[in-house]
Order: C-alpha cells, then sequence, then structure tokens
C-alpha cells in the first residue's frame, strides 16, 4: 500500500468513526446517558490522541519492586516506553510477526502489548497458568516468533526455543537488566529503540495499522479443554472502547484497579485499553493476597472483578460485622443509606469504605453469573455495582449494565450498535441461545474454518449460552447449551440455575450438578457434587463433625430448596468431595470431567 492509498483508507476509516459516534450521540435510547465520546481508528490511534489530551496525567501506577510504594507514569512516559520497545522490535526483523506475551500484570506487558499492535506485528496474550506443554502448543499453533515473558518463563521458553520444533527466534525477559546469550533484555531493547529513534528511525512511529486485518490473537481456555484461536482486529476492540461508556461513566480522574488476569479479553479490553481511552489510569494489584493492601494504597475508582472476588469482600464485612457483634446495626443503617445516598448522603462507616480503598465508585462483575444480592449488598454500601456479559469471540462485550437503576438480575444491555436475540426460543419460557451481531464480533477462528461456520451464521455469533430477553431488552443468562441436562421424559435442567441456589447455602463453597441414570435406566436423576465451606461447617456443629452430620446439615438445607423446584429439577443424590474440584485457568469447575463429579 502506498502512502496516497494509505491516507486515503485512513481518511475513509476516520469518516467511519466520526459517523459511528454521531449516531451514538443521537440516539434517543435512555440508557445511553454519556454521550462525550472521540471517535477513534484502531488502537495506536485510541492511545496517540489519548497522549495529546491527557499526556501529563497518570496513565499507570505501577511497583519497581515487591512490596514498594507505587510509581505514576504519565502517559507521555509510557508512549516513549512503546514507541522505543516497538522500534526495537521491528529492528529485529519482526515487522508483521506473531509476537507472545505471558507473565503478571504489569506496566511492561501493558507496554509489550502496546508495542506490538500498534505498528509491529499480531500480538498473541498467552495464559500464565497453562503448563509448558500447552504453552508449546500454542506457540506452534499461534506461529510465534518472538515470545516477551517474565522471568519466572525465560526457562521454559528458552527450551522450547532450543528444541527447534517451533518458529520461536527470540525469548525477551521483562525482568532482566542484560542480554545474555540466548535471551533479550526488554530494558536493553528499550535503550536501543531509544536510540534508534534519535537517529531518525521512524518505521514504528509511522507504521500502517489495517484497523480489519487480524492483530490480535487470543486462545480460549475452554472447559473442554480444546483451545481455539480467536482473531480480533484493531476495529473489533476500538467499536467496544466507543460503545460501552456510554452506559457506565468513565472520568479522566478514574483509577481501574487491575487484578484479573490481563491476559483474558475482559481485562485486557475492558481495565486496560478502555481507561486508556477515557484518560484515566490503570494501578496493577501485586496479587489476590494483596487486595486489600494494594486498594488502600491507591484508592481506586474502579475495580473489574469476577464473582468469587466481590463475594469474598462482601462475607468478609459481614463475617467481621458478625464477630463483633455489629450485625444488626449494620443492616439498620444500610436499610437507611439506602434513602441518604439519594441526596448525596453515605452513612456507611469508613473502616467499610477503607477496605475497598476509600474511593471506589463502580465495580463490574463479569465472568459468570453472581447472586443479585451480593450486587445489592455492595450498592447498600455506596458503591455501584453491575453485572456485565461477553465472550472473547465479542472482544468481549455483549452486554453491560448502566450506571443508573443498574438490573441486578440481568447480564446487561447491548451497547449502542451492538445486537442480541435468542434464537429457538422456548414459547413457554423464552429461553433459547443468545446471539450476538455487530461491529465487534470476531473475524473468526485461527486456521480453524469448520469451527468458525459452527458459531457464525449471517454475521450472527452463537454464544453457546441460553437465556431470555425482558420487553425492555435485557438478556438473563440460564447457562450453557452444551450444559444442559435433557432428562429421560425431555425436560430440560439448567445445572447452574441448581447451582445458583446451592451457592446460597452458607455451608457450601462449590458445587457441581449432573445428571445421572436412574438404577431402572428409566429416568434421569439430578445429583450435586459438593464441597462443603469447612468454617461454617464448623461454626454450625463444632469440631470433630462426621460426614453424616453435614449430610444431615447439607440435606436439611437442599430439602428446602427441592420443595420450590418442579420434580424433574430435583436434587435427589448428593456427594460430599473433599479435593478441590479440576479447574480450567479461569478458575472455572471443568464440568465434563468424570473425576469432578466423584469425592475426589
Amino acid at each position: 500500500m502506498n502512502h496516497k492509498e494509505y491516507e486515503a483508507l485512513k481518511a475513509k476509516e476516520w469518516e467511519y468513526a466520526v459517523s459511528r459516534v454521531e449516531g451514538i450521540k443521537n440516539s434517543k435510547d435512555p440508557l445511553i446517558r454519556y454521550k462525550d465520546i472521540r471517535p477513534i481508528i484502531d488502537i495506536k490511534h485510541m492511545f496517540e490522541t489519548s497522549v495529546e489530551l491527557y499526556g501529563d496525567n497518570p496513565a499507570f501506577y505501577t511497583k519497581d519492586e515487591p512490596g514498594g510504594s507505587y510509581r505514576k507514569v504519565t502517559y507521555k512516559e509510557a508512549k516513549a516506553d512503546v514507541d522505543a520497545l516497538g522500534t526495537a522490535l521491528i529492528n529485529m526483523g519482526l515487522k508483521g510477526k506473531h509476537i507472545a506475551i505471558i507473565g503478571e500484570n504489569s506496566y511492561r506487558w501493558a507496554i509489550s502489548y502496546l508495542a506490538v499492535t500498534c505498528g509491529t506485528g499480531v500480538v498473541v496474550p498467552l495464559d500464565k497458568e497453562l503448563p509448558a506443554g500447552e504453552l508449546e502448543q500454542l506457540v506452534v499453533h499461534g506461529e510465534v516468533e518472538c515470545v516477551i515473558c517474565d522471568k519466572k518463563f525465560e526457562p521454559i521458553f528458552s527450551d522450547i526455543k532450543a528444541r527447534g520444533k517451533t518458529k520461536l527466534s527470540y525469548v525477551v525477559n521483562m525482568d532482566a537488566e542484560e542480554h545474555g546469550d540466548k535471551v533479550l533484555s526488554y530494558s536493553k531493547l528499550i535503550e536501543t529503540g531509544r536510540r534508534l529513534l534519535e537517529e531518525g528511525n521512524r518505521e514504528f512511529v509511522d507504521a500502517v495499522i489495517e484497523r480489519d486485518a487480524m492483530n490480535i490473537l487470543l486462545f480460549t481456555s475452554g472447559t473442554t479443554g480444546v483451545s481455539k484461536g480467536v482473531m480480533l482486529s484493531h476495529g473489533n476492540i476500538v467499536e467496544v472502547l466507543m460503545a460501552s461508556p456510554t452506559l457506565v461513566r468513565v472520568n479522566p480522574d478514574d483509577i481501574f484497579f487491575s487484578v484479573l488476569p490481563i491476559h483474558h479479553t475482559y481485562e485486557c479490553t475492558c481495565g486496560f485499553l478502555m481507561p486508556l481511552y477515557r484518560g484515566a489510569s490503570i494501578a496493577f494489584c501485586e496479587g489476590l493476597k494483596y487486595i486489600v493492601k494494594n486498594l488502600s494504597e491507591v484508592s481506586p475508582t474502579m475495580f473489574l472483578t469476577v464473582p468469587l472476588i466481590m463475594e469474598n469482600i462482601y462475607k468478609k464485612i459481614w463475617s467481621q460485622a458478625k464477630k463483633s457483634g455489629a450485625e444488626n446495626k449494620l443492616k439498620m443503617l444500610l436499610k437507611i443509606n439506602r434513602f441518604t445516598r439519594k441526596i448525596g448522603i453515605n452513612l456507611v462507616p469508613k473502616k467499610i469504605t477503607d477496605l475497598f480503598g476509600g474511593r471506589m465508585r463502580v465495580m463490574i462483575c463479569g465472568g459468570a453469573a453472581i447472586d443479585p444480592a451480593i450486587l445489592d449488598g455492595i450498592q447498600d454500601f455506596g458503591i455501584t455495582a453491575l453485572q456485565g456479559y461477553g465472550l472473547t469471540e465479542c472482544a468481549p462485550i455483549c452486554a453491560l449494565n448502566p450506571d443508573v437503576n443498574p438490573n441486578s438480575r440481568s447480564a446487561g444491555y447491548a451497547p449502542p450498535g451492538f445486537e442480541l436475540k435468542i434464537d429457538n426460543s422456548d414459547p413457554e419460557t423464552g429461553i433459547g441461545e443468545i446471539c450476538a451481531k455487530g461491529p465487534n464480533i470476531m473475524m473468526g477462528y485461527y486456521k480453524n474454518e469448520e469451527a468458525t461456520k459452527e458459531v457464525l451464521e449471517d454475521g450472527w455469533f452463537h454464544t453457546g449460552d441460553l437465556g431470555y430477553m425482558d420487553e425492555d431488552k435485557f438478556v438473563y443468562i440460564t447457562g450453557r447449551k452444551k450444559n444442559v441436562i435433557i432428562t429421560k421424559n425431555g425436560k430440560n435442567v439448567f445445572p447452574e440455575e441448581i447451582e445458583y441456589y446451592l451457592g446460597k447455602i452458607p455451608y457450601i463453597a462449590e458445587s457441581l450438578v449432573w445428571g445421572k441414570d436412574s438404577a431402572d435406566g428409566e429416568d434421569t436423576l439430578i445429583a450435586a457434587t459438593i464441597r462443603i465451606d469447612e468454617e461454617a461447617v464448623g461454626e454450625a456443629l463444632g469440631e470433630n463433625y462426621t460426614d453424616e452430620q453435614v449430610m444431615d446439615l447439607l440435606w436439611k438445607e437442599i430439602d428446602e430448596i427441592n420443595e420450590m423446584l418442579p420434580f424433574f429439577k430435583r436434587i435427589k443424590k448428593v456427594i460430599l468431595r473433599k479435593a478441590e474440584f479440576e479447574k480450567t485457568t479461569a478458575k472455572k469447575i471443568k464440568r465434563h470431567v468424570e473425576s469432578n463429579r466423584d469425592e475426589g
């Protein structure tokens, strides 16, 4: 593509972006409240224009050493590092190549991602929880030629490179101070890039970005164990960046708290690229056990999370209130607070708000279903708590609750320009497969046309999730299509629904609901494999309790659940599991692994 053709292409893309934003601004949809969005063409354009607008503002809060103080990095400083690293990578011959990134959430991970996507090649974020054998498979399947990694992963990728069975030519250690014989130093590459820029090298700075070409290759971590490479473009990502903040307000003075794995598109798009688009900043958490400590150090305002983290924080607050004898007093205070919050007065005790860092404004929960009572409970603490819904294939947003009057029972509402529909819905329940359409939908699965055709039809992506929509177009998820238990008499049982009820029993930590044939083979029995919450059971039964006592305790609660369920959904068998369930790296129980159904 020559310069004239490139200019014409960018002019056309700019015209589209402007019209997209104008369409949103002219929308009459009452849920689209925030229309101060700006048109962006691609990730590079997004970052460059944010640097122009917010150059001296902090883009990142990072720690140079574990346990140290947070250091601010401005937009301008981050841009200088991105340009330097990108220039060095192109100088190594990596223009247009597939470059993987793996490691803990960090400033260097973020800079590496931007350096690859904004002019070098195709970024391939890898899951840091995967074993070496699976990582090698992904290096092969993803045609990776360079890996940028934490020092922890250097031996793994050096070994993969040495075996010579992949295209891997370079391993870059984010933590190394100097280049080694077989491994390059991230810091030294930054130095090289700066020198090249000073000498007038503009290969990266002036790089041509193809908005609708594959620039991001993400491998899903499904519960089936088969990874598919999701192909995303710059266009997919920027559509989400422009549409989502019309439902949830994001300000330049917001600080996002980054704790979820950044290689997942949920955290990457919404917790990393979104704040950069809006002029906000990102503070990297040092790890799950440091959440409360880091929250107090950086006082963030926005927190993307998953049910497990949100539930743990919520339960911890009420457990402490109960132990200190303040439970009833707090309940009364929160009842009053529901009314006083409407006039701007928050009565929640400071020691509770301090648990969230003291300035928390919005918490968004995704990744799995959450008990609406917990979202409502967090709202009572004076924090807007929302649920969203998305998949890697949707870059990732399909639906998001608005931050004014959110519906805690629903997974959300499609952002402007995105569509949802229910396919093959049941005439009685309205439940069918949720399908999504829009400019956020993936290009397809990498080198897997068969799998792509299975899920993409006439522009509609078949999510594999089952649910329904209400008259206000809010979507509700009932379960996964492949998880449905079909009984002998043709009834559909959604295991997620029953697991949700079991999750409300205080003595249960985790459960897996599944179907088994009855002894005579004439019926389908609903079974539940349960891991107990040992602390809660100990409080109820005292020390040295027996399995029989635990079963009696559980059945007393389960019988109450069964009473409200139709006969075909009732739990008939309970198995007590001692061991942890086998899970995916996203910490979801592997539903179809036979060993997860027994005592472990």
